[in-house]
């Protein structure tokens, strides 16, 4: 057998703290950065331990095989997470954690760099990589200068455009309290598919009536799917009529 085999064999077999250390993922980190480690590897430092017969990595390895992607961690059914052995409520807590945490990214460094919103895609690129799994209706708004450029985003409720009315008072009193110049309203379609009802269509011209009443421009209402997006301002449907 190999040198490379037998270390390999023995990895399977062990603990992490007994392999060398620069096979050890938290290590090999530190020394290379986290860009170097594989998915299992970085999986495998938040699980921190593994179970008996089964180090972290394994266990990683296996939830990966069984759930493909870090998005697909984030989908997945409560009841589908106890089919792996060895994950509790701590581990499933953390692995929850740290996808949220990736989800959020995009959304607080635009915020935080005062970009500029030049286009539809600009801003469904920002609301799109977390509110894509969502699995209720959420309204966000975002709050832009008379630049286009970010001052805020806010959410606003979970529910439904059925319960329009009080969604409309809290999107532009937050828009008033913040000195917006402009507003962007964004909500989340849990079916994936971003096409408006009836009902998304007579709300967004609730939204335009309000926006004008309130000299508030209100530059495009997005809803958002599975990867896709619909734009009300695209397709030339943010009127009053």
């Amino acid at each position: 057998m190999s040198k490379d085999k037998a270390k390999k064999n023995t990895n399977h077999r062990t603990g992490i703290k007994q392999w060398p250390e620069e096979d050890r993922p938290r290590e090999k980190m530190m020394r290379h950065g986290e860009h170097t480690l594989s998915n299992s590897e970085l999986l495998a430092i938040l699980l921190r331990t593994g179970t008996k017969g089964c180090s972290a990595v394994d266990l990683a390895r296996t939830i990966l095989k069984k759930f493909k992607t870090f998005r697909g961690l984030s989908c997945i059914d409560p009841a589908r997470w106890k089919e792996v052995k060895g994950l509790g409520t701590a581990k499933i807590a953390q692995i929850k954690a740290a996808v949220e945490i990736g989800r959020r990214f995009t959304e607080e460094e635009a915020k935080e760099n005062n970009f500029k919103i030049t286009s539809s895609k600009n801003a469904a690129e920002i609301f799109l990589p977390r509110m894509r799994d969502f699995k209720k209706e959420v309204f966000k708004i975002l709050l832009l200068n008379s630049k286009n450029k970010i001052i805020d985003t806010v959410e606003i409720v979970e529910g439904t455009v059925n319960n329009a009315h009080p969604v409309i008072r809290e999107i532009f009193h937050k828009a008033l309290q913040n000195f917006a110049a402009s507003v962007i309203c964004v909500h989340n379609h849990p079916s994936g598919d971003p096409s408006p009802s009836r009902e998304d269509i007579e709300f967004t011209r609730e939204l335009c009536r309000a926006a004008k009443a309130l000299q508030i421009n209100m530059l495009d209402h997005l809803i958002i799917g599975n990867n896709r997006y619909y734009s009300f301002a695209d397709e030339g449907k943010l009127s009053l009529e």
